[in-house]
């Protein structure tokens, strides 16, 4: 799908906008006219490809998992493996664009939300490389089950703020930063993570990690001389998906797959479904219109992942959009089949992935043997795993990492 700047309205089918506060307004509009002139600007991309090239270490490898195609039987299956960027995930791409569009606008100081903790260390590593301030809005559950992320986001020089208000999870990390950025906005730019938020984000967070897309079709075309079957994905807000999906938007006999969380019942709060089964209904929150799963009076409900960057009550306006036109088909995998996806492509791989991939791979491992031989599947492992350690481990075996914990605890003590 090529992007023609001059021809973005903000919507998809009814979905998007900008719904925001009116102090906001006249600061989403100098990003978007930012945005749509840097894109034109040969200079602006040749800087953003540079440090993905030489900071990032793009392009990022299309393996074909060949143990797991033979354990499986049926199609074959490829990974692309975003997992090997630096700071592990697919985050960094759109951080990069987003921070080098801030500084060309005059800004000092970058805030951000983050849910896993991926997108707070991509945005504090690209802050450290360009010399801005940081500051990362996390919910304080998320703080306490990413604490290896947490850590490394104050390396790199980050202020990790835990936000305590509602579940204290992604959703209350994503209203905190709008209400902080509405109060001082001369010298921050809010750096959203995801594919989400009011217009211009949806479009510039596509843009920067479409990248993604684009690698792996030239990648699979190189080597296969034709396009994939099938590509699947997770979907938390969308941001590792959408740019997954995007150069394939247009090629109708590829089917686009996208896994949401589905926790641990289908009962509301232990799961994060809005585009299946009793799928979220249409609001405006958070700056944009999509779809969220929210009470009769408007209000987000609780949701669970064993991933936390799975766990958002909302969905970005496009894939929100594309599944009610059937482009996307949206299906979810339950905590158990994704913990079983790790340990299945550690074992077979030697890849150990972080839980939101696991959830588009529980997919990919269910649906491989049904289909025929020779059909291709490319599932995106939009980050690697060793982030989740105290949320793996423990779900593997939990008595032999508490008492790994208890005696670690003793050793410290200990030294103390």
């Amino acid at each position: 799908m090529k992007f023609n700047p001059d021809e973005m309205s903000g919507f998809f089918g009814e979905f998007g906008g900008r719904y925001v506060d009116e102090s906001l307004i006249s600061e989403l509009e100098k990003i978007e006219g930012f945005f749509k002139e840097c894109v034109k600007e040969d200079a602006f991309w040749d800087e953003f490809y540079d440090l993905l090239k030489n900071f990032v270490g793009r392009p990022t490898p299309l393996l074909f998992a060949e143990n797991t195609t033979k354990a499986l039987g049926g199609a074959n299956i490829y990974l692309k493996l975003e997992c090997l960027a630096n700071t592990g995930a697919h985050k960094i791409n759109n951080a990069i664009g987003q921070a080098l569009l801030a500084k060309k606008m005059g800004k000092t100081r970058i805030i951000a939300e983050t849910g896993a903790g991926q997108h707070g260390i991509a945005t504090a590593c690209v802050c450290a490389r360009l010399g801005l301030d940081c500051e990362i809005y996390m919910g304080e559950i998320d703080t306490e089950r990413q604490r290896p992320n947490v850590f490394w986001m104050e390396m790199f020089g980050a202020k990790v703020i835990p936000v305590t208000s509602g579940t204290r999870t992604l959703t209350d990390a994503v209203d905190e930063a709008f209400r902080v950025w509405s109060t001082r906005t001369e010298d921050t730019y809010y750096l959203i993570g995801s594919a989400l938020g009011p217009c211009p984000y949806p479009d510039m967070v596509r843009e920067f990690q479409s990248i993604i897309g684009r690698e792996t079709k030239k990648q699979f075309l190189e080597k296969n001389k034709v396009l994939p079957d099938i590509l699947i994905a997770c979907v938390g807000g969308g941001s590792n998906s959408i740019g997954f999906f995007s150069d394939f938007l247009d090629d109708m006999d590829v089917k686009l797959i996208g896994v949401e969380a589905g926790g641990r019942s289908n009962s509301y709060g232990d799961h994060a479904i809005r585009m299946t089964g009793t799928k979220g209904t249409v609001g405006a929150i958070q700056g944009y219109k999509s779809l969220f799963l929210q009470d009769s009076d408007g209000k987000l409900l609780p949701t669970h992942s064993i991933s936390a960057g799975l766990d958002y009550a909302g969905i970005g306006p496009q894939l929100a959009y594309l599944g009610e036109i059937d482009r996307i088909q949206f299906t979810s995998a339950k905590d158990e089949a994704v913990i079983n996806a790790v340990k299945f492509l550690a074992k077979h791989e030697g890849i150990i992935p972080a839980l939101e991939s696991s959830h588009a791979l529980a997919e990919a491992i269910r649906l491989a043997p049904t289909l025929e031989k020779g059909t291709n599947i490319i599932v995106n492992v939009s980050g690697r795993g060793d982030k989740d350690i105290f949320i793996t481990a423990k779900a593997i075996d939990e008595a032999k990492w508490f008492n790994f914990l208890e005696e670690e605890l003793k050793r410290f003590k200990a030294e103390k």
